[in-house]
This record gives structure tokens, C-alpha cells and sequence, in this order.
């Protein structure tokens, strides 16, 4: 992985990774009280289970069609395998992408695609008609928001997903974006590094029992993701919690959540419902 990948909090700010968990993990250090005690007073609300319900790969026809009709949103998780110290698991960015999204369609409605792996190193050339593909048969499907979703944060990643969006969503039939999983949420309680605080926690609320944190050791932590430990941001062992990661997941779907909304909304009017007659054999099969 290149250190120097350049990455943002919105498709018009573009800075190296490194400094980007720099800056966030200063930020976070000066507000870690407040957002701490803030986190404390919010309500237990957010479960850590992902519902089956909005997972498209666990719908029954019936299902995914009701559900459609209610919201016809679908969310693209994507991610990919990667280093995230020794105490996480290599899957961490789809895994954590998925969960959010999971928890924006429990919320807001819409479903969830099965989690995408790939990074911007693959050939841009043979993978964005791929993804154009992908998102061309959710159209056909009946959707009319598509928001591809990307736990990892390289800057590469977002634009292949938006570059593979532009065709679908030409005609003004379909919105959808490309966007970080804490794109629309980041500040003081919603954040992001790489297998430091954010990432830790995000994994000890949805996967617990895939967090190690015994693997770390009890040593200094080489700085800026250097070898051996290979993490950027602030040390887990001292700032990652479930509680971290429930509230960084509570705000980023519901930001996410919301942002479907404005989409659909911004279409027009005619073009805001499920598209299909139905989904059976007649109209659909498969995508």
C-alpha cells in the first residue's frame, strides 16, 4: 500500500493519507472530552446485530420488492484486503462500510448490496466498466438512488466509483455518489485512520469477537502506519471502544441515511418510485 495515496473528506478536498490521520487524530485529541462525555448521555439505541431484512443477499423476491417500493434505495458497500495492524481483521473497510450501510437502510429503508472488494490499483480501464455494469443493473432492478459507499480511504477509490456512476445516472432517472463512509459525518464523534482508534472501534461494535488486541503488545506503536505495526492515528489500545464505534456508525447512517433522501427528492417527481412492474421472472432475474 502507497503511504502517499491522496484522500479527502469530499470530492473537492484532496490531502495525503498520512496527513489526513494526522489531522484527525488532532482534532479528535482536542475535543476527546467533550465528544467523550457526549457519547456518554446519547441512548443506547444502535444494536450491534445487522438485520437480514435489508441484506439483498437474504431477501426473498416478495422482500426485495416491498422493500423497493418503501425506499428504492440500494447502498454499494465497497472495500478491500488490506494491512490494519495485527489486530484487526484484513477484510476491516468492507466490513465496516457494510455495517454502516446495514444500519442506514434499518433506519432510513432501502437495501444493501453485498460488499464489493477492490482498491484503485486494479486496472482502472477493465474495472470501471465493470461497476458501470453493476450499477446499470440496479437501475434495472428499479432503484432509483445508488450510493456506492467506500470504507477505504484512498481518494482513487471514490473516483472509480463515480467515474463508473456518471453513464447510469445521466438521463435524470437515477441519482447517486460516490462517497467515504464518514464523508457527511465527520467531526469530533465521527471519524476515520487506519487501524487506529476509528477503525478498532468500529470493528469492537460490529465484530468483537475479530477484535485482538493482545497482538499489539504493550510497547510504543511505530508512527504514521510505518512498519512493523503498520497504523495511522491514535493508539487503540488507549482511544478504540464499542461505544466509539457505535456513535461513529450511528452518525455516519444517519448522514448517509439523509443523503439518500435529498437524492431521490432531487429527482424528478415522476421518477421517484420503484421502477418494475414486479420482481419475478417476467421483468427480472438477476444483477
Amino acid at each position: 500500500m502507497r503511504r502517499d495515496e491522496s484522500m479527502g473528506t469530499s470530492a473537492h478536498t484532496r490531502i495525503s493519507r498520512r496527513d489526513f490521520m494526522g489531522t484527525t487524530a488532532a482534532t479528535v485529541c482536542l475535543a476527546e472530552g467533550a465528544s467523550t462525555a457526549a457519547a456518554g448521555n446519547e441512548p443506547q439505541s444502535l444494536k450491534r446485530d445487522l438485520s437480514a431484512a435489508v441484506q439483498m443477499q437474504f431477501l426473498r423476491p416478495g422482500q426485495l420488492e416491498k422493500a423497493l417500493r418503501a425506499f428504492p434505495a440500494v447502498y454499494v458497500p465497497f472495500g478491500l484486503i488490506e494491512w490494519h495492524g495485527r489486530h484487526l481483521p484484513l477484510g476491516n473497510d468492507a466490513l465496516k462500510a457494510h455495517g454502516i450501510l446495514v444500519k442506514t437502510a434499518e433506519q432510513f429503508g432501502g437495501v444493501v448490496y453485498p460488499p464489493v472488494y477492490f482498491h484503485d490499483g486494479f486496472p482502472k480501464e477493465s474495472l470501471v466498466p465493470v461497476l458501470t455494469s453493476l450499477f446499470e443493473r440496479l437501475k434495472k432492478t428499479g432503484v432509483r438512488v445508488i450510493l456506492g459507499v467506500s470504507g477505504h480511504n484512498v481518494q482513487g477509490q471514490i473516483d472509480m466509483v463515480n467515474k463508473a456512476l456518471a453513464p447510469v445516472v445521466a438521463d435524470g432517472t437515477v441519482a447517486g455518489m460516490g462517497l467515504w463512509k464518514v464523508t457527511l459525518s465527520g467531526g469530533p464523534e465521527s471519524g476515520t485512520d487506519h487501524a487506529a482508534k476509528w477503525e478498532t472501534s468500529n470493528m469492537m461494535f460490529f465484530y468483537p469477537d475479530l477484535v485482538d488486541m493482545s497482538t499489539l503488545g504493550d510497547g510504543p506503536l511505530a508512527p504514521n502506519m510505518k512498519p512493523p505495526d503498520g497504523i495511522g492515528g491514535q493508539d487503540p489500545r488507549k482511544y478504540a471502544s464499542a461505544e466509539v464505534g457505535r456513535r461513529n456508525v450511528e452518525l455516519a447512517s444517519q448522514a448517509i441515511g439523509k443523503k439518500a433522501k435529498e437524492l431521490l427528492e432531487s429527482l424528478p417527481q415522476d421518477q421517484r418510485a420503484f421502477k418494475l412492474p414486479a420482481i419475478g421472472p417476467e421483468h427480472w432475474w438477476m444483477i
